[in-house]
């Protein structure tokens, strides 16, 4: 497994202070702290990553008002490479590729990044996991996502930021993943989360991938559930007793999986609030039900 880091919760270190003087890296910014950053003298790369299902106009909605400074990362073309049945809907795409995106978004070396969405950071947690999978030491998401800045009646501003292009160098495998063999091994093994929605772990709808169900053993721990109501991720506490009841609170080995790889990272995410290190399978049930070869269980059971 690549080796990588692991999250600290309750890390007190604000972004852009050097790594050394806090154990681990922070996965949350919240909006008070955002706004000083951009007022100050070193400020952050923003990402606004706005996409979702069904709406492919995320850029538009960029366009139209985002926090100022903030560049449009398209998760489409920029944090995927093109879709293929073997490797899912969302393939993780090539380090070169990636770290030319990061540099047209002012990404540089030392330099952190906040990234965002609209919908409680269930996207923006892939440019999150990616860039922190490539080397970005110092990557958080935005606690509350838009809403919480729009509710803070903080500013927006339209249209397209001038950026100054980064100079960082990206590399893989600073975060673990697991393939599809490892996903089904570790389903027995150790604990695989299903971050999709129950109705789509039961196998009751199927809207986009070519079966439905789940991977036999998988546990059910929909991505909605690491949120409050307001859309901020929940105390460490309440995280740890959501995964600990799901067998993620112990010693033993956690990966995640969703239905393309993306709101998985917002699992892990959430456990590495909670004080867990988990694993993603990028091609996740996209790639698994695509392969006949591979069993389907239904129901609210692992199976």
């Amino acid at each position: 497994m690549p080796a990588h880091v692991t999250t600290t919760p309750g890390s007190t270190t604000p972004p852009g202070v050097p790594a050394e003087h806090d154990p681990a890296p922070r996965v949350l910014t919240t909006v008070a702290e955002l706004a000083g950053l951009l007022a100050s003298a070193d400020p952050p790369v923003v990402l606004d990553v706005r996409w979702g299902l069904g709406d492919p106009h995320g850029r538009a909605h960029h366009r139209a008002g985002h926090i100022p400074g903030a560049v449009f990362a398209d998760l489409g073309t920029e944090l995927a490479a093109p879709a293929a049945p073997h490797d899912g809907r969302h393939p993780l795409p090539a380090v070169d590729v990636l770290q030319a995106a990061a540099r047209r978004w002012g990404v540089s070396a030392g330099r952190p990044v906040v990234v965002y969405d609209d919908n409680g950071n269930t996207a923006a947690a892939r440019a999150w996991w990616l860039l922190r999978w490539a080397g970005v030491a110092e990557v958080t998401l935005l606690d509350g996502a838009l809403g919480a800045w729009r509710g803070a009646g903080l500013p927006l501003e339209t249209g397209e930021p001038a950026v100054e292009p980064g100079d960082i160098t990206l590399g893989a495998g600073h975060l673990p993943t697991v393939d599809a063999d490892e996903a089904a091994a570790l389903a027995r093994s150790g604990t695989l989360l299903d971050a999709r929605a129950a109705e789509r772990y039961r196998g009751e709808t199927e809207p986009v991938d070519p079966r439905a169900g789940h991977i036999p053993g998988a546990r059910s721990a929909p991505t909605g559930g690491n949120l409050a109501p307001d859309g901020t991720f929940l105390p460490p506490d309440a995280l740890r007793a959501r995964f600990a009841a799901l067998g993620a609170g112990g010693a033993g080995r956690v990966a995640v999986y969703c239905g393309s790889g993306v709101t998985a990272a917002h699992q892990i995410a959430a456990l590495a609030l909670a004080g867990t290190e988990a694993a993603l399978f990028p091609g996740s049930w996209s790639a698994w039900s695509a392969d006949p070869a591979r069993p389907a269980a239904t129901g609210h059971q692992p199976g």
